[in-house]
């Protein structure tokens, strides 16, 4: 198990068994993900929904070349029904038009319909891969990744990528729009299809140069709304502590700072959409106004007839539509490239482990044993727990507390030394399978937006009957089932909240228990509850752990009374072991620690 670095090769991101979807293709999952880079991510999302794409591009030409189909029928009905024909020409001519609004129509809806599967289906399976990576239990290398970021780019960021999908389908329709209103133009006067030829040429250069700038000022933007999303988290996560210290105007003020720097960047981006519109629009109002006057012109000369006429005015008027569209594209393909490249690094992120190919061999006995371990304050820990005891750990230093945890957990790689399960490396196993082996739990563990039975269960799997009624027992979580409407089928809200701080820590606790893993880590499991209920956790915790290696990293006396031996982390190093009876008698510095 070693850490990820930047010049690491990153293997291409995939979808976990267990976060597959059945729906996204027949195989079932979305498969291999995109390579980690922002062309990769584009051309992933586009292949991803081929078939939804092309098809939307057919129906989408067909409709605009019906579109620009339609004033040359008009002109038709002018000089074929109007002026040379009777009632029963300008019924067939009517009859021809109506047709052709029928295609027009149809092929608009199915268009449409494509159009839809194509942008959402790309989005849904991005957000699948963007999901994937965020809870790979392979983790970050980098700490500091900001849950706020984390949610906008798997959000915000698929969601326009997928978007920039339908780029394929304006360009086809403005595209066929464009060459059709052409070839029809050039059908009636080679002078007006040769000037409409050449003159869409540095217009949709013109476009596409305008849109350039778009690519950047979206991804400020969503950088900005990440940040302002991370804030926003952190305050809900830490509003009870607020509320407590009556702190509320302070976080009140950070949030209203995120807040206008991302509406100032939302502004900048709205401002060059709307310049980058204003200007097209203007661009191609003048190349429209130019093509009128040169068809009056023919017209008034004779060199082309009053029907004619008016179908030429009629496609330069409407051909003004498939270039503002053609500069659309332009503009949804300018932010699904900002919002890919926002993707691309989240992908390309290296991971904070990689585990071992080694499968942990059945059953585990549970022996942990720390050889010569030291990472952040700790320094050549050593420490061997026999299997189905139960260890105490004191750290004079919470940061002490936190490196061994991180260690056991396996988010970060020991700087030296190393972790044994039975005598195998924890580095040499396989993730899933050390992670199911030990497990630990942290004294601020989250809880899920479903019912307590729920909760309980998530890390059970196929758990005996009764299991989760004994975890919850043991943790004295009973009580807080007495006291819920509708006891185990009470739904407790996102993180919990309609708990108390104490009953939260009670339910997490169950829900650790419930694993029944062989071995188990709790940092802290009780400290937002009375000392009568930690005594009654103690017994439980005792009780239910008979015969199961536990680690229990606190200062809690009562809970380290229960220990089968204690060990004493002070100044990074192993600095006593014994009874807790026996420190407390004769080694001042964990006095000091548990007894403050």
């Amino acid at each position: 198990m070693t850490a990820g670095t930047a010049e690491a090769e990153q293997e291409p991101v995939g979808i976990p068994e267990r976060l597959r979807d059945p729906g996204s293709e027949p195989g079932g999952g979305v498969g291999p993900g995109p390579e980690p880079t922002e062309r990769g991510v584009l051309r992933w999302a586009y292949a991803r929904q081929r078939r939804w794409i092309v098809g939307a591009a057919v129906f989408t030409a067909i409709h605009q070349m019906c579109e620009a189909a339609v004033p040359v029928m008009i002109g038709a009905v002018v000089d074929h029904a109007v002026r040379r024909g009777g009632p029963a020409d300008l019924a067939l001519w009517i009859g021809l038009l109506a047709a052709l609004f029928l295609v027009l129509t149809v092929a608009m809806r199915l268009g449409g319909r494509c159009n839809r599967h194509g942008s959402q289906g790309a989005a849904h399976d991005l957000r699948m891969v963007a999901v994937a990576r965020v809870l790979d239990p392979r983790g970050f290398a980098d700490p500091t990744a900001d849950s706020g970021a984390l949610l906008s780019t798997a959000t915000a960021d698929t969601l326009r990528i997928g978007l920039g999908n339908r780029s394929w389908v304006l360009g086809a329709g403005a595209v066929a729009a464009l060459a059709f209103g052409a070839v029809a133009l050039l059908l009636t006067s080679v002078p007006l299809g040769l000037l409409v030829l050449v003159g869409l040429v540095p217009l949709l250069w013109a476009t596409k140069l305008l849109a350039k700038p778009l690519s950047a000022r979206g991804a400020a933007e969503q950088a900005q709304v990440a940040r302002a999303t991370g804030t926003a988290a952190d305050l809900m996560r830490g509003l009870r502590v607020l509320k407590g210290l009556g702190a509320e105007p302070a976080g009140l003020r950070r949030y209203r700072r995120a807040s206008r720097a991302a509406l100032a960047a939302t502004v900048r981006a709205a401002r060059w959409d709307a310049g980058y519109e204003g200007v097209t629009l203007l661009l191609n109002g003048l190349f429209l106004a130019v093509v009128t006057l040169v068809g009056a012109r023919f017209a008034v000369e004779g060199t082309i007839s009053v029907g004619e006429f008016v179908a030429s005015v009629g496609l330069a008027q409407f051909l003004v539509g498939p270039s503002s569209r053609f500069g659309g594209a332009m503009s949804l393909r300018a932010r699904a490239r900002g919002s890919a490249k926002r993707l691309a690094a989240l992908l390309a992120a290296p991971y904070a482990v990689t585990g071992g190919e080694r499968a942990l061999t059945p059953p585990v006995a549970g022996e942990l044993t720390l050889d010569g371990l030291s990472h952040g304050p700790l320094k050549d820990v050593c420490l061997r727990v026999p299997a189905g005891t139960t260890l105490g750990i004191a750290a004079t230093e919470p940061a002490e507390a936190t490196a061994l945890l991180d260690v056991l957990a396996l988010r970060i790689p020991p700087e030296s030394g190393r972790v044994e399960l039975d005598g195998v490396p924890l580095a040499e196993l396989r993730l899933d399978d050390a992670r199911t082996a030990l497990v630990v739990a942290d004294h601020d563990g989250d809880l899920f937006d479903a019912t307590v039975e729920e909760n309980v269960a998530s890390v059970a799997g196929a758990a005996p009957p009764g299991r989760v009624a004994a975890a919850l027992a043991a943790a004295d979580a009973d009580q807080v089932i007495e006291a819920l409407p509708h006891g185990t089928d009470s739904t407790i809200g996102e993180r919990g909240r309609s708990l108390s701080g104490g009953q939260r820590q009670r339910v997490a606790l169950a829900r650790a228990l419930a694993a029944d893993p062989p071995v188990l880590v709790l940092h802290e499991p009780t400290t937002a509850v009375d000392a009568a209920t930690e005594a009654k956790v103690a017994d439980g915790l005792r009780t239910m752990r008979e015969g199961r290696t536990t680690v229990l990293v606190t200062t809690s006396p009562i809970l380290l009374r229960t220990c089968d031996r204690v060990v004493l982390l002070h100044d990074g190093e192993v600095r006593a072991e014994g009874t807790h009876s026996e420190l407390t008698r004769d080694d001042s510095s964990y006095r000091t620690a548990v007894m403050a």
